[in-house]
């Protein structure tokens, strides 16, 4: 296969592999990866063969970790920081292959597999970082607040708002990483039901994002490493649309990125349901379409068990009632127009979750909005523009500072 074709006709016939692979060999510009163990890890894996999948993604995480491990123990920080950050992509993969596995039993040590890596490279980074705990109702949220090297003293900060199923690493690689190498600080946590939030403590998604980034918000204004007039949210992904759910009563920021925009969650689940199904959901046919949704998993237990995995997080019983929780998901033109802060939103070619969101939500919002294309001949197509990190940093962070010296 030639290069070109391998590029846009992708690594794996099977979708969620072969985006997998190009979210993870993007992270090679910030460390975050090695293209020769990427590369690796993937040869001989069958597309659909999910226990390979996630076999190899965990024997090759395992031995960077140890290589990690090794680097510490011989005070070799940055070999060992740089080795740290890998396993930590690499299990963040392992711990997304348990959905389709059916044993959950797997879960909770991929999950910790890849949160000791994550620590490592925290303690290991040559720049400063504190694990902080957001207060957050009558617990905290998980985060780390990185800040660059040198005198303490009030920078622009990107409060980083990750997406549905997200690892905290990748966050390095969605903005983090560019945010610190331009002066800027970084906050990264887990938010409800992401990763240890619905792991370890059972706390599941909520619509209502002003209840979780204004409390964020509130506990950087205590710090003196923030300006207060410097704090910008970066929505990735489903934070698409949290994000802007927030910014309709959360005004305090000087700007956001939404990656991409999105306005209704439920279309990336409603666009692989039948029409049949969906007429059935429509006419709150709650019995037909429980009904009819059980007999059509029996043919695929696959797509059963990632059916339940996505669901988890928000909390439903039945197909019927997580659809309809997942509905609750969406924002309406009325409450976009409550939005004044000004945006950034990316729009990438071959969209595959929210196709047209963000320009929707652009049409709908009343402060100043500005929409970047990505294009497939820049090599940033594709939710999230995965292969292309550097570029998205490069054209946000530039309309961000312009944004951010008029605020």
């Amino acid at each position: 296969m030639k290069t070109n074709q391998l590029f846009r006709d992708g690594f794996f016939k099977d979708a969620d592999f072969d985006f997998a692979v190009r979210c993870v060999l993007g992270g090679c510009a910030f460390g975050a990866a090695e293209a020769g163990e990427v590369l690796a890890t993937i040869d001989g894996v069958r597309s659909g063969d999910h226990r390979h999948w996630f076999d190899a993604w965990s024997s090759t995480a395992q031995r960077v970790h140890q290589f990690a491990d090794d680097q510490a123990a011989a005070g070799n920080r940055v070999s060992a920081a740089g080795a740290y950050l890998r396993a930590a992509s690499y299990f963040g993969v392992a711990v997304d292959a348990v959905s389709a596995l059916g044993d959950e039993e797997l879960l909770l040590p991929a999950f910790r597999r890849h949160r000791s890596a994550w620590d490592g490279f925290v303690g290991a980074v040559d720049v400063p970082v504190e694990p902080v705990a957001i207060p957050y109702g009558e617990s905290t949220l998980p985060g780390f607040l990185f800040r660059p090297a040198g005198p303490v003293r009030p920078r622009p900060t990107a409060v980083m708002v990750n997406g549905s199923d997200g690892a905290i690493s990748s966050m390095w690689v969605n903005g983090a990483a560019g945010a610190l190498a331009r002066g800027w600080n970084a906050l990264v946590f887990d938010g409800p039901g992401q990763q240890s939030m619905l792991f370890e403590r059972g706390v599941g998604f909520r619509p209502d994002w002003e209840a979780v980034l204004t409390p964020v918000v509130d506990f950087l204004l205590t710090r003196e490493e923030v300006d207060p007039a410097g704090l910008v949210a970066v929505g990735i992904s489903q934070a698409g649309f949290w994000v802007p759910r927030a910014l309709t009563v959360e005004k305090r920021f000087a700007a956001a990125v939404l990656d991409p925009g999105v306005v209704d969650v439920a279309a990336s689940w409603e666009k692989h349901l039948p029409g049949s199904l969906m007429s059935l959901f429509r006419k709150g046919d709650q019995h037909a379409f429980d009904r009819d949704m059980a007999l059509g998993f029996k043919l695929s237990a696959g797509s059963e068990r990632t059916w339940r995995f996505r669901a988890r997080p928000y909390g439903a019983g039945g197909y019927f009632d997580t659809l309809a929780e997942v509905n609750r998901y969406a924002l309406t033109a009325q409450q976009a127009a409550a939005i004044e802060t000004p945006l950034l939103i990316t729009a990438p070619e071959r969209e595959q979750f929210w196709p047209g969101q963000s320009a929707q939500l652009a049409q709908w919002v009343s402060g100043p909005v500005q929409v970047l294309p990505f294009t497939g001949a820049e090599g940033a197509d594709f939710h999230c523009e995965p292969m292309a990190r550097t570029l998205v940093d490069a054209r946000v962070f530039g309309a961000l500072t312009e944004l951010i010296e008029r605020h």
